[in-house]
């Protein structure tokens, strides 16, 4: 990872397709319990606003590079409007999200105290995309196509990417030898035929590969049951490549007629896994986009996981950040 990485990352172009949130964090101090239930009193010192989901990827990718675009839903609220003013701010164009009259926008609210999560409150109206919106998506979508280097399917299983969608984007893509990528979810089980990468975490992977996993304390390179989940999942979503994050232990790449790929983990001490999933599938395409091999992408993604492991809240990593994790 160099310089001139970073100046090729620049010029990718990268739409972001998916469920689209906003988390809010609500930090403060616990000195006493409520009199009116046994509950602890919150004293707010802060509160923090950010992109959250599909979003969260995005913001992920505009550090990187400043043709980063957004689609998925939204409704008409103050939640929406935050979280425009949030990309915009960030440099992620959003004319290419949906706006619903019905449907609110989802929003996360996390009450933390001491670096512990209290409670979250969620605001969400799980409604699949109509017929008219996967048209609207289509179009959309065609009329950019030709500006982009990849697409990232980023699934939260909250009504935005259904069969159809997808169905609708992997035509689009193939026919003008776009490169996609999915993070997928263990709710919303979907045919993935079509996409070049599918990148799920380690639960998920087990889940969608039908198998339990015993946790067996041996090296990924060495655990069974984790290599036949690559195998399963390569035939199951017949997809040419699987990566599949492991937390501590890195990442796991698998693909079609060649022996599985370890990454060894990069964190040096983890405050907070939210939005590490986010970043790993930004980075990865971006630097499959810049031509990078899935090896190379799945080293830069692990090291990009690495350092947002070590930060509060849902956060992203710099082209500084990473490029000194190089340099060390």
């Amino acid at each position: 990872m160099t310089s001139a990485d970073l100046d090729r990352f620049r010029q990718c172009r990268i739409l972001v397709i998916g469920d689209v949130m906003l988390d809010r964090f609500v930090r403060g101090n616990v000195r006493r319990i409520s009199p009116e239930a046994p509950v602890p009193v919150v004293e707010v010192v802060e509160e923090t606003l950010n992109p959250g989901g599909a979003a969260n990827v995005a913001c992920n990718l505009a550090r990187f590079t400043p043709l980063v675009s957004l689609m998925g839903r939204v409704g008409k609220d103050s939640q929406s409007a935050d979280l425009s003013f949030l990309l915009e701010a960030d440099g992620v164009a959003t004319s290419t999200l949906l706006i619903s009259d019905s449907i609110p926008t989802i929003s996360k609210a996390r009450i933390v105290a001491r670096q512990q999560q209290i409670v979250r409150v969620d605001r969400e109206k799980l409604v699949w995309l109509t017929d008219e919106e996967i048209s609207e998506v289509s179009h959309r979508l065609g009329s950019i196509i030709n500006e982009l280097d990849a697409i990232i399917i980023e699934d939260y299983g909250k009504g935005f990417v259904t069969e159809a969608l997808v169905n609708a984007v992997t035509a689009i893509a193939a026919e003008h030898k776009v490169l996609i990528t999915v993070d997928p979810s263990p709710r919303n089980p979907l045919n993935w035929s079509g996409v070049d990468l599918v990148k799920p975490n380690r639960l998920e992977a087990f889940a969608a590969a039908g198998l339990e996993d015993h946790h067996f304390d041996v090296s990924p390179g060495e655990n069974s049951e984790l290599l036949e989940v690559g195998r399963i999942l390569l035939e199951k979503w017949q997809v040419p490549q699987v990566l599949v994050t492991l937390g501590e232990q890195g990442m796991m790449l698998f693909r079609r007629d060649q022996a599985p790929h370890c990454i060894p983990t990069c964190a040096q001490e983890v405050y907070d896994v939210s939005g590490a999933g986010d970043t790993a599938i930004a980075i990865l395409t971006l630097a499959l986009a810049a031509g990078k091999s899935s090896e190379e992408a799945a080293d830069i993604a692990n090291q990009a996981s690495g350092i947002v492991v070590g930060k509060l809240g849902t956060a992203c990593v710099s082209p500084e950040e990473l490029l000194a994790a190089y340099a060390s």
